[in-house]
Protein backbone atom coordinates (compact mmCIF):
# COMPACT_ATOMS: atom_id res chain seq x y z
CA UNK A 1 0.00 0.00 0.00
CA UNK A 2 1.29 4.04 -0.53
CA UNK A 3 2.48 5.84 2.35
CA UNK A 4 -0.70 7.95 1.75
CA UNK A 5 -4.09 7.12 0.64
CA UNK A 6 -4.30 9.69 -2.15
CA UNK A 7 -0.54 9.55 -3.61
CA UNK A 8 0.64 13.54 -3.24
CA UNK A 9 2.41 13.46 -6.85
CA UNK A 10 -0.71 12.32 -8.19
CA UNK A 11 -2.77 14.60 -6.54
CA UNK A 12 -0.40 17.16 -7.56
CA UNK A 13 -0.65 15.88 -11.45
CA UNK A 14 -4.74 16.10 -10.75
CA UNK A 15 -5.01 19.58 -9.41
CA UNK A 16 -3.25 20.91 -12.15
CA UNK A 17 -4.36 20.93 -15.53
CA UNK A 18 -1.96 21.74 -18.42
CA UNK A 19 -2.04 23.03 -22.72
CA UNK A 20 -1.74 19.83 -24.31
CA UNK A 21 -3.44 17.96 -26.83
CA UNK A 22 -3.66 14.16 -27.30
CA UNK A 23 -4.04 13.88 -30.47
CA UNK A 24 -8.15 13.53 -29.85
CA UNK A 25 -8.82 17.08 -29.73
CA UNK A 26 -8.50 19.55 -27.07
CA UNK A 27 -7.88 19.00 -23.68
CA UNK A 28 -10.23 22.19 -22.87
CA UNK A 29 -13.23 20.12 -23.37
CA UNK A 30 -11.83 17.97 -20.38
CA UNK A 31 -10.87 20.43 -18.52
CA UNK A 32 -14.32 22.22 -17.89
CA UNK A 33 -16.19 18.22 -17.93
CA UNK A 34 -18.22 18.35 -13.98
CA UNK A 35 -16.81 15.46 -13.34
CA UNK A 36 -13.33 15.91 -13.96
CA UNK A 37 -13.62 19.51 -12.69
CA UNK A 38 -14.93 18.02 -9.54
CA UNK A 39 -12.23 15.23 -9.13
CA UNK A 40 -9.86 17.83 -9.23
CA UNK A 41 -11.26 20.16 -6.61
CA UNK A 42 -11.02 16.93 -4.09
CA UNK A 43 -7.34 16.54 -5.24
CA UNK A 44 -6.07 19.82 -4.52
CA UNK A 45 -8.78 20.07 -1.23
CA UNK A 46 -6.80 16.44 -0.40
CA UNK A 47 -3.46 18.21 -0.44
CA UNK A 48 -3.97 21.01 0.96
CA UNK A 49 -5.61 20.47 4.41
CA UNK A 50 -3.05 17.71 4.16
CA UNK A 51 -0.76 20.29 4.43
CA UNK A 52 -2.01 23.45 5.88
CA UNK A 53 -4.89 22.22 7.87
CA UNK A 54 -8.74 22.47 7.88
CA UNK A 55 -9.02 25.30 9.62
CA UNK A 56 -5.95 27.12 7.70
CA UNK A 57 -7.24 26.11 4.00
CA UNK A 58 -9.93 28.37 2.40
CA UNK A 59 -11.61 27.60 -0.62
CA UNK A 60 -10.12 30.19 -3.04
CA UNK A 61 -6.66 27.94 -1.86
CA UNK A 62 -8.46 25.32 -3.05
CA UNK A 63 -9.27 27.19 -6.29
CA UNK A 64 -6.22 28.00 -6.94
CA UNK A 65 -4.15 24.62 -7.01
CA UNK A 66 -7.19 22.79 -8.52
CA UNK A 67 -6.96 25.74 -11.40
CA UNK A 68 -10.48 26.55 -11.10
CA UNK A 69 -12.73 29.48 -10.17
CA UNK A 70 -13.69 29.85 -6.51
CA UNK A 71 -17.37 29.73 -8.05
CA UNK A 72 -16.93 26.51 -9.28
CA UNK A 73 -16.13 25.33 -5.59
CA UNK A 74 -19.78 26.13 -4.37
CA UNK A 75 -21.24 24.97 -7.39
CA UNK A 76 -19.87 21.05 -7.30
CA UNK A 77 -20.23 21.09 -3.46
CA UNK A 78 -22.18 24.38 -1.97
CA UNK A 79 -19.58 25.10 0.83
CA UNK A 80 -16.31 24.20 2.42
CA UNK A 81 -18.29 22.20 4.34
CA UNK A 82 -20.35 19.94 2.13
CA UNK A 83 -16.17 19.58 0.35
CA UNK A 84 -15.07 18.45 3.87
CA UNK A 85 -18.92 15.98 3.74
CA UNK A 86 -17.46 14.43 0.48
CA UNK A 87 -13.57 14.20 1.59
CA UNK A 88 -14.82 12.27 4.73
CA UNK A 89 -17.03 10.29 2.82
CA UNK A 90 -14.02 8.96 0.15
CA UNK A 91 -11.16 8.46 3.22
CA UNK A 92 -13.38 6.28 4.63
CA UNK A 93 -14.13 4.62 1.50
CA UNK A 94 -10.59 4.19 1.07
CA UNK A 95 -10.05 2.62 4.52
CA UNK A 96 -12.76 0.34 3.53
CA UNK A 97 -10.88 -1.16 0.70
CA UNK A 98 -7.87 -1.28 3.10
CA UNK A 99 -9.84 -3.47 5.45
CA UNK A 100 -11.00 -5.78 2.80
CA UNK A 101 -8.16 -6.06 0.68
CA UNK A 102 -8.36 -9.06 -0.83
CA UNK A 103 -11.33 -10.71 1.50
CA UNK A 104 -14.66 -11.69 0.81
CA UNK A 105 -16.68 -9.66 3.78
CA UNK A 106 -17.48 -13.29 5.46
CA UNK A 107 -13.77 -14.30 6.00
CA UNK A 108 -12.95 -10.91 7.32
CA UNK A 109 -12.53 -11.23 11.13
CA UNK A 110 -11.19 -8.47 13.91
CA UNK A 111 -7.87 -10.43 14.01
CA UNK A 112 -7.60 -9.25 9.91
CA UNK A 113 -9.44 -6.16 9.92
CA UNK A 114 -7.78 -4.30 13.18
CA UNK A 115 -3.85 -4.54 12.35
CA UNK A 116 -4.88 -2.51 8.75
CA UNK A 117 -6.84 -0.30 10.01
CA UNK A 118 -4.17 0.99 12.47
CA UNK A 119 -1.49 0.59 9.58
CA UNK A 120 -3.70 2.49 7.19
CA UNK A 121 -4.38 5.46 10.07
CA UNK A 122 -0.64 5.53 10.73
CA UNK A 123 0.06 5.70 6.52
CA UNK A 124 -2.97 8.49 6.28
CA UNK A 125 -2.02 10.16 9.47
CA UNK A 126 -2.41 13.66 8.49
CA UNK A 127 -6.12 12.90 7.44
CA UNK A 128 -6.69 11.82 11.35
CA UNK A 129 -6.89 15.48 12.11
CA UNK A 130 -2.97 16.77 12.68
CA UNK A 131 -3.02 18.96 9.70
CA UNK A 132 -0.32 17.29 8.23
CA UNK A 133 1.86 16.36 11.77
CA UNK A 134 3.44 12.85 10.83
CA UNK A 135 4.60 11.95 14.07
CA UNK A 136 2.41 11.42 17.43
CA UNK A 137 4.10 12.59 20.96
CA UNK A 138 4.79 9.59 22.90
CA UNK A 139 1.77 9.55 25.80
CA UNK A 140 0.15 12.66 24.43
CA UNK A 141 -3.33 12.95 22.53
CA UNK A 142 -3.97 10.82 19.71
CA UNK A 143 -5.89 11.96 16.45
CA UNK A 144 -9.34 11.12 17.65
CA UNK A 145 -9.03 14.16 20.06
CA UNK A 146 -7.33 15.83 17.49
CA UNK A 147 -10.46 15.49 15.25
CA UNK A 148 -12.93 16.03 18.04
CA UNK A 149 -11.66 18.63 19.71
CA UNK A 150 -11.45 20.88 15.77
CA UNK A 151 -14.98 22.25 14.55
CA UNK A 152 -13.59 22.38 11.27
CA UNK A 153 -12.88 18.79 10.92
CA UNK A 154 -16.59 17.79 12.10
CA UNK A 155 -18.01 17.66 9.02
CA UNK A 156 -15.11 15.18 7.41
CA UNK A 157 -15.18 12.81 10.86
CA UNK A 158 -18.83 12.39 11.00
CA UNK A 159 -19.47 11.57 7.32
CA UNK A 160 -15.86 9.18 7.76
CA UNK A 161 -17.45 7.79 10.70
CA UNK A 162 -20.74 6.85 9.26
CA UNK A 163 -19.25 5.32 5.92
CA UNK A 164 -17.10 2.90 7.74
CA UNK A 165 -19.35 2.10 10.72
CA UNK A 166 -22.29 1.21 8.16
CA UNK A 167 -19.23 -1.60 6.39
CA UNK A 168 -18.50 -2.46 9.92
CA UNK A 169 -22.53 -3.58 10.01
CA UNK A 170 -22.38 -5.27 6.91
CA UNK A 171 -19.11 -7.02 7.55
CA UNK A 172 -20.52 -8.31 10.87
CA UNK A 173 -23.52 -9.47 9.51
CA UNK A 174 -22.21 -11.55 6.83
CA UNK A 175 -19.09 -12.95 9.32
CA UNK A 176 -21.60 -14.12 11.54
CA UNK A 177 -23.70 -15.43 9.57
CA UNK A 178 -21.33 -17.30 7.79
CA UNK A 179 -20.76 -18.54 11.55
CA UNK A 180 -23.63 -19.37 12.90
CA UNK A 181 -23.31 -16.35 15.37
CA UNK A 182 -26.31 -14.93 16.45
CA UNK A 183 -28.00 -13.21 19.58
CA UNK A 184 -25.97 -9.80 18.64
CA UNK A 185 -27.44 -6.94 18.08
CA UNK A 186 -25.77 -5.89 14.74
CA UNK A 187 -26.02 -2.01 14.78
CA UNK A 188 -24.96 -1.13 18.71
CA UNK A 189 -21.90 -3.43 18.05
CA UNK A 190 -21.24 -1.83 14.59
CA UNK A 191 -21.08 1.82 17.03
CA UNK A 192 -19.25 0.28 20.15
CA UNK A 193 -16.66 -1.00 17.84
CA UNK A 194 -16.26 1.73 16.20
CA UNK A 195 -15.49 3.59 19.30
CA UNK A 196 -13.58 0.82 20.28
CA UNK A 197 -10.83 0.69 17.66
CA UNK A 198 -11.13 4.49 17.74
CA UNK A 199 -9.58 4.93 20.92
CA UNK A 200 -7.35 2.16 20.10
CA UNK A 201 -5.84 3.85 17.06
CA UNK A 202 -5.17 6.92 19.71
CA UNK A 203 -3.36 4.89 22.06
CA UNK A 204 -1.13 2.60 19.37
CA UNK A 205 0.05 5.74 17.57
CA UNK A 206 0.77 7.24 20.46
CA UNK A 207 2.27 3.97 22.37
CA UNK A 208 6.14 4.55 23.79
CA UNK A 209 7.20 1.78 22.80
CA UNK A 210 6.74 -1.18 20.34
CA UNK A 211 5.49 -3.25 22.88
CA UNK A 212 3.14 -1.25 24.20
CA UNK A 213 1.92 -0.47 20.81
CA UNK A 214 2.06 -4.53 20.06
CA UNK A 215 0.22 -5.33 23.29
CA UNK A 216 -2.42 -2.18 22.31
CA UNK A 217 -3.36 -4.26 19.19
CA UNK A 218 -3.45 -7.62 20.90
CA UNK A 219 -5.61 -6.28 23.21
CA UNK A 220 -8.08 -4.97 20.88
CA UNK A 221 -8.68 -7.78 18.78
CA UNK A 222 -9.13 -9.93 21.97
CA UNK A 223 -11.63 -7.70 23.06
CA UNK A 224 -13.55 -6.94 19.44
CA UNK A 225 -13.63 -11.08 19.52
CA UNK A 226 -14.67 -11.66 22.91
CA UNK A 227 -17.47 -8.55 22.49
CA UNK A 228 -19.12 -10.40 19.60
CA UNK A 229 -19.07 -13.76 20.06
CA UNK A 230 -16.10 -14.47 17.55
CA UNK A 231 -14.24 -17.88 18.26
CA UNK A 232 -10.47 -17.18 19.18
CA UNK A 233 -7.68 -18.39 17.48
Amino acid sequence: MATRAIDSRNAAAAARTTARTDGRGDVRARRYDPAETKNRVLSAAYMLFSTKGFASTGTADIARAADVSEGSIFYHFGSKKALLVELGRRHGELMIEAMEAGYALEDLEPGIIIPRVLQFCRENLMWEGMGGTADMPCGGPGPKAALQGNADAEPFYHAAKTVTTNWIAMQMTAAMAKRGITGVAIDLAASFTHHVVGDAIDLWLTACTPAEADRVERETVRFVRAACNYPTD
